[in-house]
């Protein structure tokens, strides 16, 4: 079997076979993507593996898939964690081509094949931004803390306005993507029946975790990055360690949890309760608490059918 690795670029195409060694370089129109696919199409038996590149990639992945190849959209991370245990220290378009084809090839049997979701991929584009929107709009209003000119003034307030404007017609887009979509309508409202989980995170989710549902609850919590890993060697044993790349459901998840606690949930709110009572931590807790509550999700959305 081939393993094709393809480092993805803005106006350009890397890719790497392996184990035959070839490589070459096309560009990125609509003709040029069309002729890459049907030459890789011709290797027989291949697996595709793409790095997440900000969306370049997804058109590229969707005609992959369309013409019936195994695509892999892979973390950057974990490649360039590869390259450095095979002691490539240089990255350049090549050499990240072929670390990729390298990385498919000794973890496919773990990943989880690429399958286009429109509907998925609409709510990530707006929840996304939503976030964007946010980060802004808080960096201005403390500004508002220290700033007297006028005019700066008067623009930040239209801004924050403007903003405020912005929000409002993306939460009615999730809202009309939800009302169109039976499956993700019924999904999202079960996770919000759970206390603290409102819109904001079952939408993050519904978006950004397609995963949920489909993996142990171990698994679940350790994509959001409240799963803590083992660091044991000899006769050191320290504590765990949390980690992971989809930080943003996590602060979403950590607020929901806040919730839960102030208004006294039995579940999440007793079982934080009772790990303080012990000794534990706050920060301990939290992430206690954030993992039940990702498991308690995780469990709602596998007894659900698996949306269209």
């Amino acid at each position: 079997m081939s393993f094709v690795g393809i480092d993805v670029s803005k106006k350009q195409f890397d890719v790497h076979i392996h184990p035959a060694g070839n490589s070459l370089r096309c560009g990125t129109s609509p003709d040029e993507i069309a002729r890459l696919v049907q030459r890789l199409a011709r290797l027989g038996p291949v697996a595709v593996g793409l790095e997440a590149s900000g969306g370049y990639e997804s058109r590229l992945a969707d005609s992959l898939h369309a013409a019936g190849l195994e695509v892999h959209v892979v973390a950057p991370a974990r490649v360039r964690s590869l390259a450095r245990a095979f002691g490539q220290l240089a990255k350049t378009d090549r050499i990240d081509a072929a670390m990729i084809a390298r990385y498919l090839a000794a973890a496919r049997a773990r990943l989880t094949p690429y399958a286009p979701d429109p509907l998925r991929r609409r709510l990530s584009a707006l929840t996304a931004h939503r976030r964007r929107l946010l980060a802004e709009k808080s960096g201005l209003a403390s500004q508002l803390d220290t700033i007297d000119e006028p005019v700066v003034r008067a623009m930040i307030e239209a801004r924050l306005t403007a903003i405020a404007q912005d929000i409002a017609t993306l939460d009615g887009a999730v809202r009309d993507v939800l009302a169109k979509t039976p499956d993700l309508r019924q999904r999202h409202a079960l996770l919000c029946r759970v206390t603290g989980v409102g819109p904001v995170l079952a939408t993050a989710l519904l978006a950004d975790m397609p995963e949920l549902g489909k993996v142990s609850p171990k698994v679940a919590a350790a994509l959001v990055g409240v799963a803590p890993y083992a660091r044991q060697s000899g006769a050191s044993d320290r504590n765990g360690r949390c980690a992971g790349d989809r930080k943003h459901l996590r602060d979403i998840a950590y607020m929901a949890v806040l919730s839960a606690i102030k208004v006294k949930d039995p579940v999440l709110g007793g079982f934080y309760q009772r790990l303080r009572t012990h000794g534990k931590p706050f920060k301990l807790a939290m992430v206690a608490t954030m993992r039940k509550l990702i498991t308690i999700l995780n469990a709602i959305a596998r007894s659900q059918p698996t949306c269209a």
